[in-house]
């Protein structure tokens, strides 16, 4: 069989007719005409002399299209373009390439989908192919693939003679709802049980009694229905599983095929109750069996009778390294009597006396439908592990039970008669071989039954009566820890063999079963199960052959009357799902957009699904609803536009053009489209205004130099080949402003500001795209004549697009805040307390005379308008008409900056006094430690840098409408639509799935030497825009009396200047706080990096101020942790403090004892602890008392270091020496003792092993030692450490390979070679392995071995598992 590489780069089969005359072409279509089949891939294998026509009929037929409804394009770009499906042109002269991959596409033709071939026509048109069509490769792949499961279909070890539809089959797969193979496999081997099958249509359904939902019987019967008559390639099994009482996240579960067909068959009797059927699974499988013990000297002999419904057979004995070749080989050693000898004879009632004897079983009882479990799955004791043997085992298609029947009598008179049904002595019958999980019925017994049958007419019984047939094999493709289930089954309708591979029907031959006998091609001894074949029988299920009760499949026509109801009831419920899905291919599916004008103002987005036939009047009706506008705005003030969201550019409105269906206009049904849909709103007295194709949009901003204020944006519409004198014309119509003194600014990206001076240059050639914003000022003041750069408007305009808005929380209980300000402004401190209140009325009375004066503004700029804005615009526009108000509105400055922060100019001058060194009388003492010094948070989590590229990400979102609203209000266009309102709602959208990063002191340096040794700045060079006022915040997060200040900030300014401009309200120097960014789950981390900017802040940022001294030059915050070798949890974290550069161990030990008595009650003396390197959890380097940090000791941001609590005194002198952590292991009681430092004066493996020796009392000679495994403590199972580690390595030093051992902290193993490993029964290994398990869990450490956490298959009769309420 020839292989040839699929698209997923597996080989699969590929049929050749002919092969040395002809080379075939493989060809792989990509459906794209649907979003449900775009990424399935139909496979062709076609000779080369197939022509174009046949080609297309061949891919409609695959399809299921009706042909010359669709076309093919080459795949890949740059080809060709489509392909002529009238051609009579070859696959070689049209230039496919035999051998390879030739990849298309299959699109719709003329803008239509292609048609959907009917069921009649498309079996019609099957059948009418010729045998030459037939015999052509155009077989199901595997399209797609099942999680979990491995297909055989590309398994280049296993291959099918051929691969057809389920048209050429006649029978239908099931979908693998995850890793339900194994549930496939069970359902399909019952339904092509006849006996099965029929009994199960006889059953009949009473709906007034059960839910059918919950149902087994029923859902099973649907389902038999369903794969007997439906003319689907594959039907779903979700339902069955929901009758079991399963949910989504059983299908993740896979299971033992043998495990479900026990549990499915107890639910089934459960369910079958008080019903004709209530015996039936007892009828059809239930074997019985004796399970006896014979005196071999007095021939006394005990026994019971056992049921069982599967023999399981053992592949390999234990301990055995051959395997048994065949079934019969398995069964004779099943039946095999084993000798009860020595230490355990068995205890005769007859003889008084423990004796020698004979246990065994005996078959007495074969059942109709006999099932075969091959225990392929086993526990390998050397290693721990299951595992699978893929050992060889053949099995008959017919097999003689007749050898397997004992004749001795069995009604001896010594014999005991014991009638023990084995019902309450579940396993007793060989516990390692048998599993019986149902008790015997003594009722009916439809089998052969040779217990109650005489010696005479066993011996007249015919040989036939005992022949079994083969009729199911479920084969197990994998490991023992997972794989894959499929059945290959005969239809004893025709006798063909098929493979049921979960939606995959094929036919096999009888080699494809030979194939699952396991086993490798040549003899490798003791070890050809490891080289074997992965794919292999499991369960084999065998027919009697007795025609008196064989019985055949039930004919639709002979169906009882309950199931023809339900045939006709499935039938319509399909015919409707054909319809729905015809509706779903003719169903656009496109984003709509809407600003609503009542919920939160914001742009609310939805998916429109509306049918290509619906006409545009239909589907602004259908937006209206699914946008809640019912009752807010009337039916006719909506209308429907073309938009490109990302652009935010109404692309055009559709005039005239109710009628038009929806198809047309949104250029078919597509998958996706290039563009969205946005509802527009408008109040009744005004008039939606037409957009034109071609039409670019243009966000006007109109800046005015008196005030220092942007309005908000009004909308226009230009086209890309006019002019700039005709677009001045255009705005100053909008706006009313004279276009003769109008400066036009384009802001084409964040910070690229270019003014457009050129009269007679287009707007295209100046880069105007599909959504634009351009600032505008027309008047006469001398800023005209100034350069661009250097002008006012510049200036307004990069401070607009730079400025941010943050939200600062102040300590709870700032000290001297308003005498700090009060002083620093230079006002009445005696009269502080009591103005601040009148000042606060002055400034809401400004912000009310400014506001309405935006108001009367805006409204002239634009008739009709609206109002609305988002609230944040609103806000962060109030101090832009504060900064700079008019003579006439003018209040008394110190009352201003009493409440909100002092004049830019007076703020200059004061950093300009601070970098002199003048303190002010109301600021502490830069150098006062504050006892409240706060923990920063960044203990639990480091900070982390923004990279550059992040930073202009994060600030060019928000480059946008920061300072132009008023607090009245924003404007708004009659199209619903607000050009600042629409980039906050990309902007939130945007910043909601970014993870920001913020400020670290990685540096070497510590934090950044802005500050002089008093904490000013002295290298702040220029003033940047700093804004601040009280805020009341309204989630009332700010509990407890906190203050809170909204901050408007050029977020260029460097952390260092932040700080202090933050002083008067913080009310302490900004040596003497700390700055703390506050992330979306409420995580804080510490802001250290003086000198970087705020750039990567962003709008509505919280930042939180916390009091304590802020690090200073050359100084680290270190978190210190206690390392306590011996314990379970050896590392706990103690204390947050600082070092500092230069600063030796001894003296930061000093400094660390207070701290460690006052929080962590350690109470220690200075020579009886050390501070060691921590690189995560791993102990390392011991710090000496005289090493210096940053020239000894490498230091850093965030540092950790371990401390740890000596015994006696310090053993390390110097760094010459090394400290290494010893632990002795004693197999005699498979124990591990506690850790014991050995320090050595050098890194000889000899001088190692003399002090172990020392230690421990080990003679040198027996001493072996070995490196730790993994991180500190390098826990290891006491089952594994005497043969898993490398003992006794062959080295002279330890610095080399394979230990690497040059530094302290090193974990060394050791033990006595002579020592013997502790003899353990089984139950104690058990024991113990269990307690190893649970305690390498606990401490977090790799578990070697862990019995697999498989979920327990359980099948609910009430519908659902009951879940304790104490549960977790």
């Amino acid at each position: 069989m020839e292989m040839v590489p699929s698209e997923e780069n597996q080989l699969v089969p590929k049929e050749i007719e002919n092969a040395a005359e002809e080379p075939r072409v493989l060809c792989i279509v990509q459906d794209t005409t649907n979003a449900k089949t775009v990424n399935e891939r139909l496979t062709l294998n076609l000779p080369a002399s197939t022509t174009l026509s046949k080609l297309f009929e061949d891919v409609a037929h695959k399809a299921s299209y009706v042909n010359g409804t669709f076309d093919l394009a080459w795949g890949k770009s740059g080809d060709m373009g489509s392909l002529d499906p009238s051609s009579e042109m070859s696959l070689t002269e049209s230039g496919f390439e035999p051998g390879k991959r030739n990849f298309l596409q299959l699109t719709d033709k003329d803008g239509e989908q292609p048609q959907i071939a009917s069921d009649e026509s498309g079996t019609a048109g099957s059948s009418g192919l010729d045998d030459s069509s037939q015999e052509r490769f155009i077989g199901p792949l595997p399209r797609d693939g099942t999680v979990g499961c491995s297909s055989d279909y590309s398994s280049p070890s296993y291959s099918y003679s051929s691969i057809l539809n389920k048209s050429d089959t006649g029978y239908v797969g099931l979908v693998n709802q995850a890793m339900t193979c194994y549930l496939n496999s069970l359902l399909q081997t019952l339904f092509m049980t006849p006996e099965f099958r029929n009994a199960l249509y006889n059953w009949e359904f009473e709906e007034s009694e059960e839910d059918p939902v919950t149902s087994i019987p029923y859902q099973l019967q649907r389902l038999f229905l369903l794969l007997q008559t439906s003319k689907k390639r594959a039907i779903e099994t979700t339902d069955v599983t929901r009758s079991f009482g399963w949910d989504s996240s059983e299908a993740w579960q896979q299971h033992d095929v043998q495990e479900l067909c026990r549990v499915m068959f107890d639910a089934l009797e459960q369910k079958w109750k008080q019903t004709e059927q209530a015996d039936l699974i007892n009828q059809l499988y239930q074997g019985k069996l004796k399970d006896y013990v014979r005196c071999l000297e007095c021939g006394y002999e005990s026994w019971r009778i056992d049921t069982y419904l599967d023999i399981p057979l053992v592949i390999r004995p234990f301990g055995a390294s051959q395997a048994y070749g065949s079934v019969e080989e398995a069964l004779q050693a099943f039946v095999q009597p084993e000798t009860l000898d020595g230490a355990n004879q068995y205890f005769c009632e007859r003889c008084k006396k423990k004796c020698d004897a004979r246990k065994g079983l005996r078959f007495l009882h074969f059942p109709y439908l006999l099932t075969l479990q091959l225990k392929r799955f086993d526990f390998d004791y050397s290693t721990m592990h299951r595992i699978k043997l893929n050992d060889r085992m053949s099995f008959p298609e017919e097999l003689d039970m007749g050898p397997f029947i004992d004749v001795e009598d069995e009604k001896s008179p010594q014999t005991e008669s014991c009638t023990d049904s084995g019902a309450e002595n579940e396993g007793s019958c060989h516990s390692d071989q048998m599993s019986n999980d149902f008790s015997a019925d003594d009722g009916v017994d439809e089998g052969i039954c040779l217990e109650s049958a005489s010696s005479t007419e066993r011996a007249l019984k015919p040989k036939s009566s005992l022949t079994f047939e083969l009729f199911s094999v479920m084969v197990h493709s994998g490991s023992a820890a997972g794989g894959h289930y499929y059945a290959c089954i005969k239809s004893f309708s025709d006798g063909q063999w098929y493979s049921f591979n979960d939606q995959h029907v094929s036919k096999i031959t009888q080699e494809d079963i030979r194939k699952t006998y396991g086993g490798s091609s040549g003899s490798r001894g003791y070890y050809s199960s490891a080289f074997a074949s992965s794919t292999n029988a499991y369960m084999l299920i065998y027919r009697l052959k007795d025609p008196s009760r064989n019985a055949k499949y039930l004919d639709c026509d002979d169906f009882p009357e309950h199931i023809k109801h339900l045939v006709q009831r499935e039938k319509e419920s399909e015919e409707q799902e054909k319809r729905q899905r015809e509706i779903e291919r003719n169903t656009c599916k496109i984003k709509l957009f809407c600003m609503h004008p009542v919920k939160m103002m914001a742009m609310m987005e939805n998916k429109l699904d509306v049918h290509k036939d619906k006409t545009l009047r239909e589907a602004t009706e259908m937006a209206y609803k699914l946008m809640e506008l019912d009752g807010v705005v009337p039916l006719d003030c909506c209308r429907l536009v073309k938009y490109d969201e990302f652009h935010e550019y109404l692309e055009r409105s559709y005039e005239g053009e109710d009628d038009t269906p929806m198809g047309l206009l949104l250029g078919g049904v597509k998958s996706s489209y290039m563009f969205d849909l946005l509802l527009e709103t408008r109040r009744p007295e005004q008039v939606f205004q037409p957009y034109k194709p071609g039409e670019v949009m243009v966000k006007v901003h109109v800046v005015d130099l008196k005030t220092h204020t942007i309005t908000p944006p009004v909308s226009i519409r230009a086209y890309l080949n006019q002019s700039i004198t005709e677009f001045k014309q255009l705005i100053a119509q909008a706006t009313e402003l004279s276009a003769e003194t109008m400066r036009v600014v384009l802001e084409r990206c964040y910070n690229d500001l270019r003014l457009l001076y050129v009269p007679n240059k287009t707007l295209k050639a100046e880069g105007f795209f599909r959504s634009n914003k351009v600032f505008v000022e027309s008047s006469e003041s001398p800023d005209h004549q100034v350069t661009f750069t250097d002008s006012l408007l510049w200036k307004l305009l990069d401070r607009h697009g730079n400025t941010i808005r943050l939200f600062v929380s102040l300590p709870v209980q700032s000290p001297g805040t308003n005498r700090t300000i009060c002083q620093k402004v230079g006002g009445d401190t005696e009269e502080c307390s009591e103005g601040s209140k009148g000042n606060r009325n002055s400034v809401e009375a400004i912000l009310e005379e400014s506001t309405e004066k935006l108001k009367n503004l805006s409204l002239q700029q634009q008739q009709g308008s609206s109002t609305s804005d988002s609230q944040k615009s609103s806000d962060t526009s109030d101090f832009e008409h504060i900064e700079s108000p008019s003579p006439s509105q003018e209040p008394d400055s110190s009352s201003v900056s009493a409440v909100v922060a002092v004049d830019n100019r007076e703020l200059e001058n004061r950093i300009r006094e601070a970098s002199g060194g003048s303190g002010g009388g109301a600021y502490s003492d830069p150098e006062t430690q504050f006892p409240g010094e706060e923990r920063s948070d960044s203990e639990v989590n480091n900070d982390r840098s923004t990279s550059s590229v992040d930073s202009d990400i994060l600030s060019s979102s928000h480059s946008s409408d920061t300072l132009c609203n008023a607090d009245s209000g924003p404007i708004q266009l009659a199209n619903g639509l607000d050009s600042h309102s629409i980039t906050s709602s990309r902007r939130s959208k945007a910043n909601e799935g970014k993870k920001e990063t913020w400020d670290t002191a990685e540096e070497d340096s510590g934090t950044d030497s802005e500050y002089d040794e008093n904490g000013k700045s002295k290298t702040e060079s220029y003033y940047l825009y700093f804004r601040a006022e009280p805020y009341a915040q309204e989630d009332g997060s700010g509990e407890g009396g906190q203050k809170c200040v909204l901050v408007n900030v050029d977020k260029r300014i460097t952390l260092s200047a932040f700080k202090q401009n933050l002083e008067p309200f913080v009310g302490v120097t900004s040596t003497q706080f700390k700055v703390f960014r506050v992330y979306a789950n409420n995580q804080e981390f510490e802001s250290v990096r003086l000198n970087e900017t705020l750039s990567s802040f962003s709008d509505d940022n919280k930042i939180t101020i916390r009091l304590g001294r802020a690090l200073k030059k050359g100084e680290y915050r270190v978190k210190v942790y206690q390392l306590l070798v011996n314990d379970a949890e050896p590392c706990k974290f103690l204390v947050d403090t600082v070092f500092a550069k230069g600063m030796t161990v001894k003296q930061s030990k000093e400094e660390l004892m207070p701290q460690l008595k006052d929080q962590c009650k350690l109470d220690l003396n200075i020579d009886k602890f050390r501070l060691r390197k921590k690189t995560w959890k791993n102990p390392g380097t011991v710090f000496l008392d005289y090493h210096v940090y940053e020239e000894d000791i490498n230091i850093s941001s965030n540092w950790e270091v371990f401390l740890e609590v000596l015994d006696g005194p310090e053993k390390m002198k110097s760094m010459s020496q090394l400290a290494v952590l010893t632990r002795r292991w004693t197999p005699a009681q498979m124990k591990l003792e506690p850790f014991q430092e050995v320090v050595l004066e050098s890194s000889s493996v000899e001088e190692l092993k003399e002090k172990l020796s020392e230690i421990s009392g080990i003679p040198l000679e027996n001493l072996e030692f070995a490196k730790g495994r993994g991180t500190f403590p390098c826990d290891i199972s006491v089952l594994e450490i005497h043969q898993d580690l490398d003992w006794n390595p062959k080295v002279s030093t330890l610095n080399v390979w394979p230990l690497y051992i040059c530094d302290d902290g090193a974990v060394v193993f050791y033990r006595d070679s002579t020592e013997e490993p502790m003899e353990q029964s089984e139950d104690e290994r058990n024991e113990l392995m269990k307690k190893e398990s649970s305690r390498l869990l606990k401490t977090g450490h790799r578990v070697s071995y862990s019995p697999r956490k498989e979920k327990a298959l359980k099948i609910y009769l009430d519908g659902g598992p009951v879940k304790d309420p104490g549960q977790d």
